[in-house]
């Protein structure tokens, strides 16, 4: 029974993880690369389609952007014949791992043993010849798309880009803390030196710091290498209750705690403190939920839609003071695979491409079983945090091994 201070995501556990095919432009249907990547996962627990009692997703069905949306719960739920105790999906929830802390409270609260979760896209083939203006509101590539809500105000000025809205956090934070490009560009080339590593990473061409700076820039101060790569792919994750995974093929990665919350606006450009984002409050909620520290974490795989929101991810989960995330980035050295918080060990988005946040908890898992290859970080990591989402729209969990 639970009671009232009962910190009920440790009811639940991470039990498999799987991926699908990953490219810049496969052309292949995304609801076939969804049920790839979920099959693998499921697979991956030692679990049948038949044990799968729950589903949950982000975002759910969505024909604009193009691409941004590869299926939704009813189109993986009727391909499966998937019988759900629980099942969920959409857009407004705390990042993209919202959806899987949701899938963790479904287990705690005895709703479902297994859930699948999902996330896929397809924007790499929907940008076709357009670039990636094409997959973005107002950018060509909808044809029905109509500015409503927040896009209002922010399309006369010709903002349509999350590119742009970041931009202007690592603005302000250059602004407060003197926080430089040089540094920025440490969270890209730790990404691509890790990338050379993964084999279904999209780029592993070694990267310079001239390089870095040679690229053409984007939306001050973002350059090229400083934005993920869109591309095809699916990942899947199994959320376990914790009392159903101990016969399971691999040892279960509890759930110690999650962050979900968001204390300022919810808005792109009206947060209380544009230096800081969403992720503020969802991280400062997560370490309430633990007698575990920063000074704990041994791996960390931190969104990084844009290089700046990692830098972000550091401050607000504790690993420096903020406005010190510049300083403990640069030379690479601390956030190397060897490092003292090995970060984004998989290539992250800016490199092995952007899988939309469940890449990151991929990897975590990945790396906690110690299944990463040449990727893998010297010392298996036994508690490790998966970020994901910036903005107005963050989530993290805290996994560990018992």
């Amino acid at each position: 029974m639970s009671t009232a201070n009962e910190i009920i995501e440790r009811r639940a556990c991470i039990s498999g993880v799987g991926q699908s095919e990953i490219g810049r432009r496969l052309g292949r249907d995304p609801l076939e690369l969804t049920l790839d990547s979920c099959l693998a996962a499921i697979a991956d627990a030692g679990l049948t389609t038949k044990d799968i009692d729950g589903l949950s997703t982000y975002p759910g069905p969505m024909s604009t952007p193009a691409g941004f949306s590869g299926a939704g719960a009813y189109d993986v739920m009727d391909a499966l014949r998937l019988n759900c105790g629980w099942y969920g999906s959409g857009l407004e929830t705390s990042g993209q791992l919202g959806s899987v802390i949701n899938a963790c409270m479904a287990v705690a609260s005895g709703l479902a043993n297994h859930v699948l979760c999902f996330r896929s896209v397809y924007e790499g083939s929907a940008q076709g010849a357009k670039g990636r203006s094409a997959v973005m509101p107002g950018g060509g590539g909808g044809g029905s798309f109509k500015a409503s809500g927040f896009m209002q105000w922010n399309l006369v000025f010709s903002a349509p880009s999350a590119a742009i809205w970041i931009g202007m956090f690592a603005q302000r934070h250059f602004h407060e803390y003197g926080t430089t490009r040089e540094q920025l560009a440490w969270i890209a080339l730790n990404a691509r030196r890790n990338a050379a590593l993964n084999p279904n990473a999209i780029y592993t061409a070694p990267m310079s710091m001239d390089d870095y700076f040679a690229a053409r820039m984007i939306a001050t101060p973002f350059c090229l290498y400083d934005c993920d790569a869109p591309c095809d792919g699916s990942t899947a994750v199994i959320v376990s209750r914790i009392d159903r995974a101990k016969d399971l093929r691999k040892p279960p990665l509890r759930i110690e705690a999650v962050g979900s919350a968001i204390h300022g606006r919810p808005s792109w450009d009206q947060f209380d403190d544009l230096s800081t984002m969403a992720n503020r409050d969802a991280a400062a909620q997560l370490w309430t939920r633990t007698d575990l520290k920063p000074s704990d974490v041994q791996l960390l795989e931190a969104y990084d839609g844009f290089s700046f929101i990692t830098m972000s991810w550091i401050e607000a989960l504790g690993f420096c003071e903020v406005g010190e995330s510049g300083p403990f980035v640069e030379g690479g050295t601390r956030i190397a695979r060897d490092g003292e918080l090995p970060l984004n060990t998989h290539g992250g988005q800016l490199s092995a491409g952007r899988l939309h946040g469940y890449g990151f908890l991929h990897e975590t898992a990945v790396q906690m079983w110690g299944e990463a290859g040449d990727r893998q970080v010297p010392r298996v990591p036994e508690v490790a945090i998966a970020a994901a989402g910036g903005g107005n729209t963050c989530g993290c969990l805290l996994l560990v091994k018992d």
